[in-house]
């Protein structure tokens, strides 16, 4: 059984805060709408890419901007929850796609069935 490295802990702490964050302090309504999928951390733990999704995709970019906005504002509170860290890593959001990915591909899957059972085979 592999054991998770500082990285991943630090990244999975990281997570949880920053969603209690958006959730709590957040005062730009664009963050409220923001769901944290996942914060990977490099192996020095200078950097953080955090990626999210929100409930209105065609928003997007419009959020990833807001939020890289907010990134030193999100940093600073995540320094002071954060108390076991001597240095908290910079934070780059990325607007995760692979859930839209994820509904394209079912969608086209459903189609092709649809077809061939169309077609008699």
């Amino acid at each position: 059984m592999q054991e998770f490295g500082r990285e991943e802990r630090v990244g999975a702490e990281i997570h949880r805060e920053l969603a209690l964050l958006l959730r709590d302090e957040a005062r730009d309504p664009r963050l409220n709408q923001v769901t944290v999928q996942e914060v990977r951390v490099v192996r020095d733990l200078s950097h953080a890419k955090v990626y999210f999704t929100t409930l209105d995709p065609a928003q997007a970019k419009v959020t990833e901007t807001a939020l890289n906005k907010a990134a030193a504002f999100l940093r600073h509170r995540l320094a002071e929850t954060m108390k076991n860290l001597r240095t908290v890593p910079r934070l780059a959001f990325v607007y995760d796609k692979s859930i839209e990915n994820g509904l394209r591909l079912s969608s086209l899957i459903d189609q092709a069935i649809a077809h061939d059972e169309g077609h008699g085979k």
